[in-house]
């Protein structure tokens, strides 16, 4: 217990402080990449022992495209076995599918008929995904920020560690939560703040550096996959945008060497004078071999661990369904007051 727990712990219940709760998802379509890990699921991993932790596997999201039965079921028991192989600790962290608790479909219809479509209509993600045709997609895709409001409002979570792609869906979550609140003139529903990196926050495309790294991408070159093998993160990182400048700086003007930067930056820790001066008066092949060595030493402990759970599936699915059961009660709380609070039932 660190000075300053110690100290409320002296002055007042004679319990321990209770930590605050955080909480965050990934949805299981297509690989977990880079950017995913470095902007925020290693965050998750680094602050787990200081909060209350959900984290959820969020396949109802992933159901607002279309995607195959059994790729999604998979793609779910895969990304399960990823959380646990970077670091989540199962001492910290509750662990769940977000089908497997009712709680969060109920919630979100409930909040759907409170949330204006005008703040839906604002919603950078929703323009990016429906492209020029936004009446072919489906009203999931439109309405899943409501979805994803209640997946953070249903656990009163104080903190949301996502990417920085994800701070206007956390804006709107605390908008929807305020205005409920307003509206029955009583704190139903806990404020969260969004946690966001200062480094590697946002990840960009290895063969667009102006945009960020995704999954969706239809080039497999654009993105590192945590399980990408040696030989083919080498050859992507051969192959990634960079200049003619040939000078290793960092410079907003020069994305695609920036970009490279920045992954080294944060899986190394080094300040941006520390990396300026360690490849001054080397070339970019330089740098990307040192770059692609550290990249296989963070991914290799990784992928040996994901491995090990991804080949017990029986111990897996007892996970699961144990964090399911964990905050289920939870969940049900908050829809029976919010319930109560609507009038309905």
């Amino acid at each position: 217990m660190n000075a300053k727990a110690t100290e409320q712990l002296a002055a007042g219940t004679g319990k321990p402080p209770v930590k605050k709760r955080t909480f965050s998802g990934v949805q299981p379509t297509g690989n977990i990449h880079l950017g995913n890990y470095l902007g925020a699921i290693r965050n998750w991993v680094e602050g787990q022992a200081q909060y209350e932790n959900i984290f959820c596997i969020v396949d109802l999201h992933a159901i607002t495209l279309p995607i195959d039965a059994r790729e999604l079921h998979e793609n779910t028991r895969k990304l399960a076995a990823l959380y646990l192989a970077v670091g989540l600790d199962l001492e910290h962290c509750k662990l769940f599918v977000q089908s497997h608790v009712q709680e969060h479909a109920e919630l979100s219809w409930i909040l759907n008929c409170f949330t204006p479509m005008g703040w839906l209509n604002r919603m950078t993600q929703f323009k990016t995904k429906a492209a020029d045709d936004p009446d072919s997609v489906s009203n999931g895709l439109y309405s899943y920020p409501v979805l994803m409001a209640s997946d953070i409002l249903l656990y009163h979570a104080h903190y949301v560690p996502v990417g920085d792609d994800q701070r206007q869906h956390v804006e709107l979550t605390r908008d929807i939560a305020q205005r409920f609140n307003s509206l029955y003139k009583q704190p139903v529903f806990t404020l969260p703040q969004a946690q966001i990196r200062d480094v590697a926050a946002r990840i960009m495309s290895l063969s667009e550096p102006t945009k960020k790294m995704s999954k969706s991408d239809p080039d497999p070159q654009s993105r590192i996959n945590l399980l990408d093998d040696p030989k083919v993160i080498k050859k992507k990182i051969g192959r990634a945008q960079t200049d003619s400048e040939r000078l290793v700086k960092f410079d907003p003007q020069r994305p695609g060497i920036t970009s490279l930067l920045g992954i080294y930056q944060a899986i190394t820790g080094k300040e941006q004078a520390v990396i300026e001066a360690e490849f001054e008066g080397k070339g970019y092949g330089d740098f990307k071999a040192t770059l692609t060595e550290q990249l296989v030493a963070t991914l290799e402990p990784i992928q040996k661990r994901y491995y090990e759970y991804i080949n017990d599936m029986g111990e897996l699915e007892n996970i699961l369904k144990q964090g399911a059961n964990a905050v289920r009660p939870i969940a049900q709380e908050t829809v029976r007051n919010v319930k109560t609070v609507v009038g309905l039932g």
